[in-house]
């Protein structure tokens, strides 16, 4: 359609590329020059449409074709705008206007102005009246005209190219997880890519014209204030800062600009800082499994050795005294076991396996768990205000650590007392759940030096490992712990990732498989999933099936089976809109596989739970 329509205007015209290769012309161009095919080609070089034109007299007879030729080309490879007006060998005249393109290259368009040129003759010729220097004027005006009408025409072009960059880079930004803009002198916006709301909750989109401190609010400005000073003072800063909203970490870069003003890009890297916290407790953990396990099978030993010794000595006759003392070794022996057995527990391999974890039913079932532990005259609530979602967490850790909290509020308050376990969300990014007392708070020194290991103001009744513990578990999420003293007592504060678990897999799922082993391991697997789960070993089994159960929601069938037909049979017999899943162990090369992945998913014999629960709510989204 491009090329039909540019056949239609009166004027040639041509694009020779950076290289000085045809890109385009038109029929007129071909015409007005008599053109062979071959040189109207896309790819032709000028050189050679040169060389032509040269050789047939279009540029007169007096020169060397090869001088002619390295002449235009080298004329054509500076790329600079020109108008020029000759007279060609046929008698016509032809005006000859060339516009260079941005990225190297020519449009050149080419006219017939032979009438306009025979009208000034005439013209001159007739107007006798007119003096020489008015109609020199008048020469001049009009190819004035024609010089500014196509630099008008250049112009236009290099506004419409600024356009489409102008748009591709709003499309980049808009399209980038971050928030792009400018600053001007005075630190108000004059380019924002609309994304600040979904880095900081809660501000506006549309900020152009808005000064910054009124876009993100008095708190937030407050902690950029500082480094963005330090830009507009040439400074390029690059920091990060947790909102106070929602207690999201934010990394933020400013860079000035030659005019005054700041570029600014932010990223929300609350999951990059969780993943970074419980990578470096891994490696913490790892360092001190290695500083520990020598000591502790060398302090192992040498328990072991001791309560050798004193099992031998309680079989001697002696004094009632001495009885006394073999009794107290023997215990604090034992207690240093115990002891060494809880390093190992905080060095050991502890890595969180998360799961769907209903938080309400973990709380109330932990009331429970530790009521019975408490005093009388203690008492235990719990304050849930989460969301009803399920949330990935490693449950047993989780309810480990709460119950730690809870039986140091109950050694801390004594024999009265309350104890409060609160749980709530903070923003769509963090869970916070506290342990809170009535006792007496915790003193200066332990707010400093509860969280180091063997750190206890309980005596000899304490080993210092308990909050360690629990930090550790906290840690390892990519969460943080911490403590505080309130108005009636203390209070210990979990701060964990908010991640809401997938929602549950459930159904009937027809599994289909001749093989009995793997059958059963594909039938334990999706029960575990939450399926219910039929079987079948062959395609004729399988439909039968079908046409009686109406509910099934899932065929999950091996390719060969039981007979003379195959998985990919029983796929072309059912409902097309039965969601279906083929396995296989067949390689890519085999042609059942290459027709199967045709018509269903395919999983490769052996996978993973995790690959088929993925496979699974791919299919069911």
């Amino acid at each position: 359609m491009t090329t039909a329509g540019l056949n239609l205007i009166g004027q040639a015209l041509s694009i020779y590329d950076s290289q000085l290769r045809l890109v385009l012309c038109n029929r007129p161009f071909q015409v007005m020059f008599d053109l062979p095919d071959d040189l109207v080609r896309p790819g032709a070089l000028f050189r050679d449409t040169i060389h032509f034109l040269a050789s047939i007299g279009e540029y007169g007879h007096d020169e060397d074709v090869e001088d002619i030729v390295a002449h235009r080309v080298s004329q054509a490879l500076t790329f600079e705008p020109h108008y020029i007006e000759r007279v060609r060998a046929n008698g016509q005249v032809i005006s000859v206007e060339g516009a260079p393109l941005p990225n190297g290259g020519w449009v050149t368009v080419y006219t017939d102005i032979t009438d306009t040129k025979q009208a000034e003759a005439l013209l001159r010729a007739r107007s006798e009246e007119l003096s020489d220097e008015l109609l020199t004027r008048a020469e001049e005006l009009a190819a004035t005209n024609r010089k500014l009408a196509s630099t008008i025409s250049a112009l236009e072009e290099a506004k419409r190219q600024l356009t489409e960059i102008e748009a591709r880079t709003r499309m980049t930004t808009e399209m980038m997880p971050a928030h792009i803009a400018h600053l001007d002198a005075d630190g108000r916006y004059d380019y924002s890519n609309r994304k600040l709301s979904s880095v900081l909750p809660g501000r506006p989109s549309e900020i152009l014209g808005m000064h910054i401190s009124d876009a993100l609010g008095p708190a937030a400005f407050a902690r950029i204030e500082q480094n963005l000073n330090r830009a507009y003072d040439g400074e390029a800063t690059v920091f990060e800062f947790t909102e106070g909203q929602d207690s999201r970490r934010i990394r933020v870069s400013f860079t000035p600009d030659s005019e005054g003003g700041v570029y600014v890009m932010s990223v929300d890297i609350t999951e990059e800082t969780q993943a970074r916290v419980a990578l470096q407790q891994t490696r913490r953990r790892e360092m001190a499994a290695q500083m520990t396990s020598g000591l502790a099978h060398d302090f192992s030993n040498l328990l072991t050795i001791i309560l050798g010794m004193q099992a031998k000595l309680d079989k001697m006759d002696l004094p009632e005294g001495a009885q006394k003392l073999v009794a107290a070794t023997r215990q604090t022996a034992k207690r240093g076991g115990q002891l060494l057995n809880r390093i190992a527990g905080m060095t050991g391999n502890r890595t969180p396996q998360p799961k769907a974890t209903d938080m309400r039913a973990l709380l109330e079932d932990l009331r429970i768990l530790a009521t019975p532990s408490l005093p009388r005259g203690m008492g235990l609530s719990v304050v849930n205000t989460l969301p009803d979602v399920a949330l990935m967490l490693d449950q047993g850790m989780m309810q480990d650590a709460i119950l730690n909290l809870v039986l140091n509020a109950r050694d801390a308050c004594g024999e009265t007392g309350q104890i409060t376990i609160s749980a709530h969300t903070i923003g769509g990014t963090w869970v916070e759940i506290s342990v809170s007392d009535t006792g007496p708070g915790f003193s200066e020194e332990a707010l400093g030096k509860a969280l180091n290991p063997f750190f206890t103001t309980k005596g000899d009744k304490g080993s210092g490992l308990g909050l360690p513990m629990v930090y550790d578990t906290v840690k390892l999420t990519g969460g943080n712990l911490s403590l505080r003293n309130t108005p009636s007592g203390a209070m210990v504060v979990l701060r964990l990732p908010y991640r809401a678990a997938p929602p549950a897999l459930e159904g009937l799922v027809l599994l289909v498989e001749d093989s009995s082993q793997l059958r059963r391991n594909f039938r334990d697997m999706l029960v575990e999933m939450g399926f219910t789960v039929i079987e079948a070993t062959s395609t004729d089994e399988a439909l039968s099936l079908v046409n009686q159960i109406e509910d099934i929601a899932l065929i999950l069938s091996d390719i060969r089976l039981e007979g003379p037909e195959t998985g990919l049979d029983l796929l072309q017999k059912v409902n097309p809109a039965l969601p279906c899943i083929l396995m296989t162990s067949l390689p890519y090369s085999d042609p059942l596989h290459r027709q199967a992945l045709a018509l269903a998913p395919v999983l490769r014999k052996p996978f993973t739970q995790a690959q088929l629960t993925a496979l699974i709510r791919n299919e069911a989204a």
